[in-house]
């Protein structure tokens, strides 16, 4: 007998037909002889329309208040799955994170998983019962209920498995697994039948929307594998592991994000410690920096540009003019979200050369210019206008896999 983490995302559950499907593929796993520990994200676009329902009420509500809020929404997938479940003939027993043991930090809305006290889930799978978890959630030391943030249901089903030592953890999603690029875009996209924890995890943090980052780190770090595939369709998915057994390509995929912005800090007086104090700044905030480029010096003065995301831009945009500016004496800062960040992913690019010069020229082959730069060694990332994002995704894709 196996354990055996499944995750559904809003898509899959996303009206009474594709509940029963869901049910339909959870109880034939279960009818295989295995333990079954089901995640499931809200409905559709259940959490968008509850933000649209806040927006209208307060714009400016707390941040425990849009937990508590957001929380409903798996709330109703989990207990419709279970009813599912129940129809097939089958037992379930649906749980709220705090329920299932999730225990978080108190930041609201973008909470982290401190522990995961697995023993309900435990009693249910004892009593022969499906076990139906509300993703995306928890709860704080003081009580509160908090969430997890964008794709936090991936991360709860990674912990669970983490915490219950699972044999597999599957990800379902509405494609049939981790592609070169995204084939709803890209008409000749290729499914990877494997892919490793590090290529799979820049691709996340770059903003390739199958797998959330958090959820790939946890699973490297316990050595979760993975199996990310379709609730649509019955075809073998993608394996997300340490050491993938296929021959190393030259690079994985082609991810693309838009959800991002970029700031440039105009005239910033050239003195060791500087740099360091302004991110300081930002730092406190939890604003994450990405790319960075800092001109050379002149007339005693410099100018630094990065990205953050984009819901964080305004607030990063405050914080700089207050500080920099007003305080420090910088000229001014900008501020501009029309930008996208396209990024190519390869284990193989380390050991290959030129990799960088073809995709610049697959850039410069569809005129579209590039305003920043950053690279690592499995990766490198160019900042374009937003306009030009799916233009450069094709372009960077026909180059290297056409």
């Amino acid at each position: 007998m196996s354990l055996i983490v499944q995750k559904f995302g809003g898509s899959s559950v996303a009206n009474a037909e594709r509940v029963m499907n869901v049910a339909k593929i959870v109880t034939d796993t279960y009818a295989k002889g295995n333990d079954v520990v089901v995640v499931v994200s809200a409905q559709g676009d259940t959490t968008d329309d509850l933000i649209a329902k806040q927006m209208e009420i307060n714009p400016d509500a707390s941040r425990r208040e849009k937990d508590m809020l957001l929380a409903a929404g798996e709330q109703i997938s989990i207990a419709l799955l279970a009813m599912a479940i129940e129809k097939l003939g089958y037992h379930a027993t649906s749980l709220l994170g705090w329920q299932a043991g999730f225990e978080t930090s108190s930041s609201h809305t973008s909470a982290r998983i401190k522990r995961v006290d697995a023993s309900r889930i435990q009693d249910e799978l004892d009593q022969n019962n499906i076990v139906v978890v509300a993703g995306f959630q928890g709860i704080s030391r003081h009580g509160d209920i908090t969430t997890l943030g964008r794709g936090g249901s991936d991360t709860s089903a990674v912990a669970i498995a983490a915490a219950m030592h699972a044999d597999l953890c599957q990800i379902y999603t509405d494609v049939e697994g981790v592609y070169t690029a995204d084939p709803r875009k890209v008409e000749n996209a290729k499914k990877l039948k494997e892919i490793s924890y590090d290529e799979m995890l820049e691709l996340a943090t770059l903003g390739a929307q199958v797998l959330n980052n958090r959820s790939v780190e946890m699973a490297k770090k316990y050595g979760i594998e993975l199996e990310v595939l379709s609730s649509m369709a019955k075809a073998s998915g993608t394996i997300v592991k340490e050491k993938p057994r296929m021959e190393k390509m030259l690079i994985s995929g082609v991810a693309k994000d838009t959800d991002i912005a970029r700031i440039s800090v105009i005239g910033v007086p050239n003195y060791p410690g500087l740099a360091f104090k302004m991110f300081s700044k930002l730092s406190k905030k939890k604003i994450n920096i990405d790319i960075i480029l800092q001109s050379i010096g002149h007339d005693g003065k410099k100018d630094i540009s990065f990205t953050v995301a984009k819901d964080r831009g305004p607030e990063a945009v405050e914080v700089l003019e207050d500080y920099m500016v007003n305080t420090l004496g910088a000229k001014e800062v900008l501020y501009d979200d029309e930008v996208a960040k396209i990024s190519i992913v390869g284990a193989g690019m380390e050991s290959h050369s030129g990799v960088a010069t073809k995709m610049f020229e697959a850039l410069y082959d569809a005129q579209i210019n590039i305003r920043m730069i950053s690279t690592s060694e499995i990766k490198i990332s160019v900042l374009i206008d937003a306009a030009d994002a799916d233009k450069a995704v094709k372009a960077i894709h026909s180059k290297f896999f056409d």
